[in-house]
C-alpha cells in the first residue's frame, strides 16, 4: 500500500509540472518594457546667412627687395670701416675706405701728362696753322705742309687718351671711399679694418638688403590661379596680410563673424551665453595662438604673379610687397601669408565643431521642434576659420549640434544647455579627441580651395 501512495505522489507532481510548464512559457515570451532613453545634454546654434570673405593661406618667405653684395673695385688696404654690424645705411653713404695714396699719385701722374701733352698740342696747331698759310702762299711744299698737319691731329689724339686717363685715374681714387649703393640694413662685417680688399673679391666686404619696402614670396595651388586673375583684374592689386613666425590668426572679420554665428544659445531655462564652439565662452574677437609666439599682422599688396607653373609641385609663385616702416618683417624670416580674393554673399555657415565626419561623409545634428536629434548628411563647400560654408543639407534657421555629438545616435531625444567639462577647443576651434572635420585644407581659409571653382 505504501508503494502505490508513493507511485500515485509522483504522478501528481509530475502532473501539475506538465501543467505549469506553457504559463512559464508564456511569461518568459513576454517582451520586457525598455527604459525611457535619457535625453542628452548638447549645445545648439541655429543655420545663418553669412558674408564670408574667400581667403587663400599659404606659408611664406620674407624677401629683401633688393640685396647687395658689396666689393671693392679698387685693390688695397682697408684704413677705416664707417659703419657698425647690422646697421641701417642710406644711399650714398661711406662704408670704407681703401688706403687713397698709390691711387692719389696716379691719378696726379696722368693730370700732369695731360697738360704737357696739352702744351704739344697747342704747339703743333699754331704750326699747322702757319704751314696753312705759307701753302697758300706756295712757300712750302705740299708734303711739308702734310706732315705739320699730321703733327697736330697726332697730339690732339694724345691729348684725348690723357683725358680718358685721367678720368679713369680719378676714378679709380674716388673707389677708395666705398660707398652704399642702396638704403637697406647691413649684415655682417666680412672684410674688415687692415685687410687687404681686392677688387671684385668673390667675398664681399657686407651685404645690404633693403628692407624698407620689403617683400613676401608665397605660393597657392595653380587650381587657384583662375579665381586669383579673375578677381585681381576686377579689384587691383588685393590685400595681404603677412604674420612673421607662428601661426595666423583668423580674420577679423571672420573671428567676429564666428563670434556671430556661435551665439548667443538658448537652453531649455531660457539662459543665454555666448557659446563658441567648443563650449567656451568668450568675446568676440579674441583670438588664442598656437604654435609659438606670433608676431603683430602686417599689411600689403599683391605686386608679382609668376608667368608659369611650377610643374614639380603644382603651385603658382607670388609675391607681395610690404611698407614695413615698423620693421616687423626680417629678411629670410618664414611668415604666414592670408591673400583675401574676395566676399562670398549670403552663404550658410555653421561653427566647425558642428561638421562631424563619418564613414558615409560629413553629417550634422540638427534639432527638431520635438528636441529630436536627427542625423543629416551635409556637403561642405569650404572652411573659413572656425566656420563651415555649407552647400547643401541644412537650411537657414535649423538648430545644429555643436556640443555633445559623441553622446548622440539617431533620433536621440536632447536637452538644449551649455555643456561643461568637455574636451578644450583648439587654436583653430576643432575639439581635441574629436574627428578631424570636413573642410578646405589644413585649418586654412580656403587653402584646399573652392570644391568645383
Amino acid at each position: 500500500m505504501t508503494g502505490l501512495r508513493l507511485v500515485h505522489r509522483r504522478a501528481s507532481l509530475l502532473s501539475l509540472a506538465a501543467a505549469l510548464i506553457p504559463f512559464t512559457l508564456v511569461a518568459c515570451a513576454k517582451k520586457q518594457p525598455r527604459p525611457p532613453r535619457q535625453a542628452a545634454t548638447v549645445a545648439v546654434v541655429p543655420v545663418r546667412r553669412a558674408t564670408v570673405p574667400y581667403i587663400l593661406e599659404a606659408n611664406g618667405v620674407v624677401t629683401p627687395l633688393q640685396s647687395v653684395a658689396i666689393s671693392a673695385q679698387v685693390d688695397g688696404i682697408i684704413t677705416s670701416v664707417d659703419f657698425q654690424e647690422g646697421q641701417e645705411v642710406r644711399a650714398g653713404q661711406a662704408l670704407f675706405h681703401v688706403d687713397p695714396r698709390p691711387y692719389r699719385n696716379a691719378y696726379l701722374q696722368a693730370v700732369a701728362v695731360l697738360a704737357r701733352d696739352s702744351a704739344n698740342f697747342v704747339n703743333a696747331q699754331s704750326n699747322a696753322d702757319r704751314y696753312k698759310q705759307l701753302l697758300a702762299a706756295k712757300v712750302v711744299t705740299p708734303q711739308e705742309g702734310e706732315q705739320q698737319f699730321a703733327t697736330a691731329a697726332a697730339n690732339e689724339a694724345t691729348v684725348d687718351a690723357d683725358r680718358a686717363a685721367v678720368a679713369q685715374a680719378k676714378f679709380n681714387l674716388d673707389n677708395t671711399i666705398v660707398r652704399a649703393p642702396i638704403s637697406g640694413k647691413t649684415g655682417s662685417l666680412l672684410v674688415k679694418q687692415g685687410n687687404l680688399a681686392r677688387a671684385n673679391s668673390q667675398t664681399p666686404l657686407v651685404v645690404i638688403n633693403q628692407v624698407r619696402p620689403i617683400l613676401v614670396r608665397f605660393a597657392i595651388p595653380s587650381a587657384q590661379l583662375a579665381l586669383l586673375m579673375q578677381h585681381g583684374a576686377q579689384n587691383g592689386g588685393l590685400p595681404v596680410t603677412a604674420v612673421p613666425g607662428g601661426v595666423a590668426p583668423p580674420s577679423p572679420s571672420i573671428d567676429s563673424l564666428a563670434a556671430e554665428v556661435s551665439g548667443p544659445v538658448q537652453d531649455n531655462q531660457g539662459t543665454s551665453g555666448s557659446m563658441q564652439p567648443g563650449g567656451a565662452s568668450t568675446s568676440a574677437g579674441s583670438v588664442t595662438q598656437q604654435g609659438g609666439v606670433v608676431g603683430d599682422p602686417v599689411n600689403g599688396t599683391l605686386t608679382f604673379i609668376d608667368n608659369a607653373v611650377d610643374t614639380a609641385t603644382g603651385t603658382v609663385q607670388l609675391k607681395a610687397k610690404f611698407d614695413n616702416s615698423a620693421g616687423t618683417l626680417w629678411a629670410g624670416q618664414f611668415a604666414a601669408t592670408s591673400l583675401h580674393l574676395f566676399d562670398e554673399d549670403s552663404v550658410l555657415v555653421v561653427p566647425s565643431d558642428a561638421v562631424v565626419t563619418g564613414q558615409r561623409g560629413a553629417y550634422v545634428y540638427v534639432v527638431d521642434q520635438a528636441d529630436t536629434a536627427r542625423q543629416r548628411a551635409v556637403t561642405v563647400e569650404r572652411v573659413a576659420g572656425a566656420l563651415s560654408i555649407i552647400s547643401n543639407g541644412v537650411q537657414e534657421g535649423d538648430r545644429v549640434v555643436v556640443e555633445g555629438q559623441s553622446r548622440l545616435t539617431p533620433d536621440a531625444p536632447v536637452h538644449i544647455g551649455p555643456v561643461n567639462g568637455g574636451p578644450a577647443p583648439s587654436a583653430d576651434g576643432a575639439r581635441r579627441g574629436r574627428g578631424s572635420k570636413t573642410g578646405g585644407g589644413h585649418g586654412g581659409r580656403g587653402r584646399g580651395g573652392k570644391r568645383g571653382a
